[in-house]
């Protein structure tokens, strides 16, 4: 089973128009509300690639019951934990350019985190748990590392999608899978990388600390992934972009569907960057035929031993 975890899940109200002024009034021309949020992406993103999983993580209010609603509408099992104040909305503006206005998290209380982790105990082993977005103010940023430990004490291959100091925590407790971008990269290392060769060794040591899979994304310069069985090196297929939201998450859910479906490592990476660039080039997720359209174009080189 997967179960995919959402800190601080959201209403994603995206707005569409024409130009957005500020100081005006400004008319929609469509409109729509989506449960948001990374692990919630992740999970949707894994139902349309053939593959069930189970959303946790904090919800509250009126908000938090229409994500709760529309996850099952769509077929995907929830077990949120109710919190005393509303789910966040994250107005995302979509015009001339992308604008984005995200809301507030509500307060997590430590009883709440207790029930999580007890929620985790009926993890078994090859379960996937994932664990995805940035940790709340309310929650010490050592919570991602709390998770994994109870994750892999439980048998679980745990992945994480997540930066700053949660992410440097996180790497302590040895994840399955990281996905940070170049620039996480660096906050991670403390280093300017500029290119993926100079993210090489970093990527090496992430190995050696017991990291086992890690993918690190270059935006439109590819991406390098590490192994202990080796190094890779993706480009980017062609396209438009038409939409930044859920393109990470989609590389993760189609990194974890390529394994359960006993892909190659190579095989992995060449699917989950495919996934990754057709939620880009699409304006919602991506759909499993854009993905299988776009992994000729995905080219995936050796670059040598991990």
């Amino acid at each position: 089973m997967i179960y995919t975890v959402t800190f601080n899940p959201s209403i994603d109200y995206i707005i569409q128009t024409d130009s957005l002024k500020l100081g005006h009034v400004n008319r929609s021309t469509q409109d729509r509300k989506v449960p948001g949020g990374k692990g919630i992406n992740v999970s949707r993103v894994l139902k349309e690639l053939g593959y069930s999983s189970q959303a946790l993580g904090f919800i509250g209010g009126f908000t938090g019951a229409f994500v709760k609603k529309m996850l099952e509408k769509e077929g995907i099992g929830t077990s949120f934990i109710e919190v005393n104040e509303d789910t966040r909305i994250n107005v995302k503006v979509k015009g001339e350019e992308e604008t984005e206005i995200n809301g507030m998290a509500p307060t997590i209380e430590p009883q709440h985190v207790e029930a999580l982790l007890e929620q985790l105990t009926d993890l078994q082993k090859e379960d996937v748990l994932v664990l995805a977005g940035s940790v709340p103010s309310s929650l010490p940023s050592s919570i991602y590392q709390a998770l994994i430990q109870q994750g892999k004490q439980q048998g679980a291959q745990v992945v994480v999608d997540t930066s700053g100091e949660a992410l440097k925590k996180a790497i302590h407790a040895k994840p399955t899978f990281i996905k940070p971008n170049h620039h996480e990269l660096e906050e991670l290392v403390g280093k300017s990388i500029a290119s993926i060769e100079e993210a090489v060794p970093h990527v090496k040591e992430l190995l050696a600390l017991g990291v086992e899979n890690v993918l690190v994304s270059f935006a439109g310069d590819g991406s390098l992934f590490g192994t202990k069985d080796g190094l890779y090196v993706a480009n980017v297929p062609k396209g438009t972009v038409r939409n930044s939201v859920g393109a990470g998450d989609s590389t993760v859910a189609g990194y974890i569907a390529a394994r359960l479906a006993a892909l190659s490592v190579p095989e992995a990476f060449q699917y989950a960057i495919a996934a990754g660039s057709a939620t880009a080039f699409s304006d919602g997720f991506c759909t499993r035929s854009k993905i299988e359209s776009l992994l000729g174009q995905t080219k995936i080189t050796m670059l040598g031993e991990g």
